[in-house]
């Protein structure tokens, strides 16, 4: 299967026209003005620019900017900024699964569950979000198909357009997803909207849930195969992954539930042709897109430590989690130098009865010089280790950049492992399916982490705080927690584990936090926006 990756390089340092449809608030805040070096009908002179478009909305999960030194949004650290980083803030380090000894601005505040509308990671979230959305709504305004045949643009390459635009939906429905399980009500814009300083009006809930879910059923069709779509790019498994992802959501979004939905397109997804991968090590390596954990991605952001670099997405995660200190680290982690940041909690280490891996091999922690128990959440050393994500592959060696300072590793946003977590959840739920299997899917999974059938559980075992704890034993530091905790009833005013709310053994925290709130730059700059409760 070719590969989008080499693309990236090249749209990366494409100087584009992306005059993007962005809030005009959050440029007067954040600087997210675009750097406009041509005109349109310049740039699209030459018609590779339009795959080269794409690659820039797909690039942007995975890289801060147009270049190393060129970033899209200010007003936080660039590095900070990058998609997959401020999504794994988000969604991990407010739980028992993450936590950070780094004491940049108000990045502890997010774990201490005491964050608030001036934070300026959740900030940077919130602009990184529409940031995406800007891109992908100038991409579908520069592709109408008035716009093509203005350029003479031919029949074989409307063809190819065509399928980019259904892409571009797909993303701009990621991005809106990311903002409604952030952020509830949000501001909506999208290609129809007009250039330049306007107030988008702000929908609800339920609004952007119906929005988001017809876009996603209109283009899933029209999507190509599973699995038959360029490495990095989305295919029909993804969009139906990202509608189950939402009906399985539904009630949390809308108060209506939507299991029986959700179960829909799960079994799409497992019939789409994936498998498990047999190492479950395997699916977080640097060759993970081609030592057989391809076969069990969905959807992934990728990487590559040559052509598209930054110190977001996985290179953080791989460096951030790692220490000098450690049995050499190069060797062993495939990265030049631990950045001493992200370890875990016990709250989440006691999910497993055997923490060596020997037993279940997804315990993979790293015990060197590491104690337990946190009594200082700014001393790296307390919290054991997470070395989950190494920028090696199968055999040991180093990805692609020998130095280790960038990662190869690419991340699985969407597994068919948690496709079968949530078959089952559905199932208890009231959702429909079958009880066998749904606990056959549980226990492939437990088979595949424990070498053999010892890790099984029976019929009377599966209930749904169960499943709630093999989901975190299956997809830690994915970005699942957060929204699984909230679906779930455990993340605010119910569920403690270390150093939630900024005490060591942990406490409740008020309901409104299952929210993120707007940024108050935002809501100053715009009369249409009222702030999440909690919040004023």
């Amino acid at each position: 299967m070719k590969s989008l990756k080499n693309k990236l390089k090249l749209s990366l340092g494409l100087m584009t026209l992306i005059f993007m449809s962005l809030l005009s608030s959050c440029e007067s805040e954040l600087d997210l003005k675009p750097i406009i070096a041509q005109t349109e009908d310049k740039v699209f002179e030459d018609p590779a620019a339009y795959k080269q478009f794409l690659a820039k909305i797909y690039g942007g999960l995975a890289v801060n900017g147009q270049a190393s030194d060129q970033v899209d949004i200010s007003g936080i650290d660039g590095n900070f900024s990058n998609y997959l980083r401020l999504l794994f803030t988000v969604q991990q380090l407010p739980t028992e699964e993450t936590i950070i000894a780094w004491n940049d601005g108000t990045i502890h505040n997010i774990h201490n569950h005491v964050w608030t509308p001036v934070n300026e990671f959740l900030a940077g979230w919130y602009y990184r979000i529409y940031f995406q959305i800007g891109q992908s709504n100038q991409f579908l305004k520069e592709t109408t198909e008035a716009k093509l045949n203005s350029r003479g643009v031919d029949d074989t390459l409307k063809s190819e357009i065509a399928l980019f635009r259904e892409e571009a939906r797909f993303m701009r429905a990621l991005s809106y997803w990311h903002g409604l399980d952030s952020f509830g009500n949000i501001p909506f814009v999208d290609e129809n909207d007009p250039i330049g300083n306007f107030f988008p009006e702000q929908l609800s809930s339920n609004e952007i849930f119906t929005y988001i879910e017809s876009e996603l059923l209109e283009i899933e069709n029209t999507l190509m195969d599973p699995r038959t779509n360029e490495e990095g790019r989305v295919d029909k498994a993804g969009a139906w992954m990202l509608l189950a992802k939402l009906y399985l959501n539904a009630e949390t979004y809308t108060g209506t539930d939507r299991y029986s939905d959700a179960l829909v397109y799960v079994n799409k997804v497992i019939a789409g042709g994936f498998s498990l991968t047999p190492n479950y090590q395997y699916q977080f390596l640097a060759d993970n897109n081609t030592n057989g954990a391809q076969n069990e991605a969905i959807f992934s952001i990728i990487f590559d430590g040559v052509s598209n670099v930054s110190e977001g997405g996985t290179t953080y995660i791989s460096h951030a989690s790692s220490h000098n200190e450690w049995p050499d680290i190069l060797a062993n982690i495939g990265v030049d130098d631990g950045w001493a940041g992200l370890r875990t909690t016990s709250g989440f280490v006691n999910k497993f009865s055997d923490i060596s891996g020997n037993t279940d091999s997804r315990a993979i922690f790293e015990l060197t010089g590491q104690v337990l128990e946190i009594e200082d959440p700014f001393n790296f050393r307390e919290g054991y280790g997470v070395p989950k994500y190494k920028n090696l592959d199968i055999n040991g060696n180093i990805g692609s950049d020998p130095s280790g300072q960038f990662s190869d590793i690419d991340f699985p946003l969407f597994r068919l492992a948690d496709a079968y977590l949530m078959y089952a959840e559905i199932f208890l739920r009231g959702g429909g399916g079958d009880a066998g299997t749904a606990l056959g899917y549980i226990n492939d999974l437990r088979e595949r982490a424990y070498g053999d059938t010892s890790g099984n559980i029976s019929s009377g075992e599966l209930d749904l705080q169960f499943i709630l704890d093999e989901r975190s034993r299956e997809l830690y530091w994915e970005c699942h927690r957060r929204t699984d905790l909230i679906r779930f009833g455990q993340f605010s005013d119910q569920g403690i584990w270390p150093w939630k709310g900024g005490v060591a053994a942990g406490r409740t925290t008020e309901s409104f936090r299952d929210l993120y709130p707007i940024p108050n730059e935002d809501k100053l700059a715009n009369p249409n926006i009222t702030q999440n409760l909690g919040y004023n």
